[in-house]
């Protein structure tokens, strides 16, 4: 992923805090048929492999787990993002020498993939993916909560998989390399925006502070 250097963000605890509060992935890889993409949520063991492994399912009809295992896999996580205006910056009033551009937050993530049916692996894969996205519930559901042989019969239409970290990179892309008048009227003419965009502005603020 290109990224200019101050936009980098290389430090994996950072990498994987953004993967676990973005976790819906878009997974991709090369096949027979050519390059495929899912798109999955995803947990990640922070404690297994020197960078991490991530860890998820596919409907069993989906064909794309069939090769998955063949080469590298891709699982890209979005942020926040949004359409900066140069109308916003205070250079415009200066010299007008602006355009418009993007701001944006993504993690990369490359591994190698493992696919499994084991039924005692998927349903501890299901009860950590359920667990992790209903921990903030004030009645969180489990899984223990629907009848066996409904769980049983749900697991035998999907096929799990777990991607082994050898990369990890991100691109925090928030204005930072505009002046701090910029992007004050920048954080200004997100406040106005969408609930993202709203997101956008507080993060443009906390990088601006070199947070």
């Amino acid at each position: 992923m290109y990224a200019a250097k101050s936009f980098r963000e290389d430090r994996l605890s950072v990498l994987q805090e953004f993967i676990v509060e973005h976790s819906f992935a878009t997974v991709v890889s090369q096949g027979p048929q050519g390059i495929e993409a899912s798109h999955v949520p995803l947990i990640i063991d922070r404690t297994r492999g020197p960078k991490g492994m991530l860890r998820g399912h596919f409907a069993r009809a989906n064909p794309h787990w069939q090769s998955l295992a063949d080469g590298e896999v891709l699982s890209i996580f979005h942020g926040p993002h949004a359409y900066i205006t140069p109308s916003w910056y205070a250079s415009k009033r200066e010299h007008g020498r602006v355009v418009p551009t993007w701001d944006y937050l993504a993690v990369h993530a490359h591994g190698v993939a493992r696919v499994f049916d084991d039924a005692k692996e998927l349903r501890t894969l299901i009860e950590d993916l359920t667990d992790q996205h209903e921990s903030n519930r004030p009645a969180p559901w489990k899984v223990t909560d629907a009848p066996d042989e409904y769980i049983e019969g749900a697991m035998r239409a999907i096929v799990g998989f777990e991607l082994t970290l050898t990369r990890i990179e991100g691109i925090w892309k928030m204005s930072q390399n505009r002046p701090a008048a910029d992007r004050a009227g920048v954080v200004t003419g997100l406040r106005e925006g969408s609930p993202m965009d709203m997101q956008v502005a507080d993060w443009v603020e906390r990088l601006g502070e070199g947070k």
